[in-house]
């Protein structure tokens, strides 16, 4: 029986097509651009590298092999089989967007522009899809296990993240809620709360730490604590934990900072209970349009999820490993909200 039933593509548009989507024409989005001292070249090159990586993939497909190609956008409302390869052709941020929609699929992300696009999470150009298809499909393939967090809702809503989870309130404006940690429980006013992942503890988790570490430097000269904070902020992306880090807690008669960081081990969870009569939402991996209302009479419980990201790291002949170690070889990646879109 074949490993696979189909392969599912998801790709997601260039730059240039956001601009013609909301100027209509090349030459009104070209005119925008420059009359903002932009080159316009650059789009056009992007846009252009993009679509020949497409068009070189479905020449790489399999003959034979069922396929299915979907946007981005659609994400939200397509149903994986439980028998799909899922194969990403974009940014990083593709691949962090698509995990939460699967159920343990293997997922192959392909980098369709190494020149411009990071690839961290994308250990392999178009190109190599050619020969790395036919031996996944074959079932001929390595994967690395990434931890993902999950985050529940009384509602019954669930929203899961490869890079972390943000609970706040969708403004500027103080986020109030009751915090339940390991025994402990305390109200709190914040900017909010992170919960990090080790595949984004290089990330918004890292910034939190560096800018903690900047505060305490400014009181306490030379102190040696606060100095390890901007190096040891990284952990394992296979970690079985979670970090969490609430932002700018504010002390009052009403409110405390007690419980302001933690680590979230395989069967806890951190327990959040609103207090904000409106805007308050729970988001993941930097998307607050996917985000699920978060407002008084929810109670939100966040751990270590029922599922892993597997992502595909080498196929085929041994003679790949080498390779592989430099994807898996646990540097994390920087996927502060945002920076992979």
């Amino acid at each position: 029986m074949p490993a696979f039933d189909k392969i599912v593509v998801v790709t997601q548009k260039t730059a240039l097509e956001e601009l013609l989507e909301r100027y209509n024409t090349r030459d009104q989005a070209k005119f925008y651009v420059e009359h903002m001292g932009v080159p316009f070249d650059g789009y056009q090159d992007a846009h252009d590298a993009y679509t020949a990586a497409a068009a070189d993939l479905h020449i790489a497909l399999p003959r034979g092999a069922r396929h299915q190609f979907i946007e981005r956008s659609y994400l939200p409302n397509f149903l994986f089989g439980p028998r799909d390869l899922v194969v990403t052709l974009g940014r990083d941020g593709l691949v962090v967007n698509t995990a939460k929609y699967l159920k343990g699929q293997p997922l192959l992300g392909l980098n369709p522009d190494p020149a411009r696009v990071d690839g961290v999470l994308l250990p392999f150009g178009v190109p190599e899809a050619h020969d790395l298809l036919p031996a996944i499909l074959a079932g001929k393939y390595q994967v690395a296990a990434v931890t993902m967090a999950q985050a529940s809702l009384n509602t019954g809503q669930t929203l899961y993240a490869v890079n972390d989870i943000f609970i706040g309130q969708r403004t500027h404006t103080s986020a109030r809620y009751r915090l339940a940690y390991r025994g402990g429980e305390e109200d709190q006013s914040s900017s909010g709360i992170i919960v990090s992942t080790g595949a984004g503890s290089t990330g918004w988790f890292r910034s939190i730490l560096a800018g903690a570490a900047g505060v305490t430097e400014g009181f306490v000269s030379g102190s040696g604590a606060t100095a390890r904070l901007r190096t040891a902020y990284r952990f394992r992306w296979d970690a079985a934990e979670l970090r969490f880090c609430v932002r700018e807690p504010f002390a009052s008669k009403t409110s405390a900072a007690g419980i302001v960081f933690g680590r979230i081990d395989r069967g806890e969870e951190l327990m959040i209970t609103s207090q904000m009569p409106r805007n308050g939402v729970v988001f993941s991996d930097g998307i607050e349009a996917d985000g699920l209302e978060f407002t008084s009479g929810g109670v939100l419980r966040v751990g270590i999820a029922d599922h892993a990201l597997r992502l595909i790291t080498a196929a085929g002949e041994p003679r790949r490993r080498e390779r592989v170690s430099r994807v898996t070889g646990r540097r994390g990646h920087d996927p502060h909200p945002n920076s992979h879109r």
